[in-house]
């Protein structure tokens, strides 16, 4: 088998890593091996922040939602049930936007779907 040598491909690869961590403080930033554990760990923390984000977002709905339900003198639990046996299709995020927005709409609403 014929001797394979590695130098542009290694070399390209390598600086794709040093490109990533760039603003990275001390060798982290310039230094391959410590380059590319960096990245890996950012790599991992954005990939699941990417889902926590989620997560982050419907809570902060929730809150929304809960404060314009207690203002109209009901609870979330009981808004979003009554919701759900109503059949009415709204997101916790276009609830919480029109709360936001449109506190009289959504006083409506729920006097609509039942206290």
């Amino acid at each position: 088998m014929p001797r394979v040598k590695r130098g542009t491909a290694k070399r390209n690869r390598k600086r794709k890593i040093i490109k990533e961590a760039k603003g990275f403080r001390w060798g982290r930033k310039n230094k391959y091996r410590a380059a590319k554990e960096a990245m890996m760990k950012a790599w991992s923390y954005q990939y699941r922040d990417r889902k926590n984000k989620k997560r982050d977002f419907r809570r902060k709905w929730q809150v929304q939602i809960g404060a314009a339900c207690k203002n109209n003198g009901t609870s979330y639990s009981e808004f979003i049930g009554n919701l759900k046996k109503e059949g009415v299709i709204l997101d916790r995020k276009i609830l919480a936007s029109l709360a936001k927005e449109e506190p009289e709409a959504f006083k409506a609403l729920i006097e609509s779907v039942g206290k």
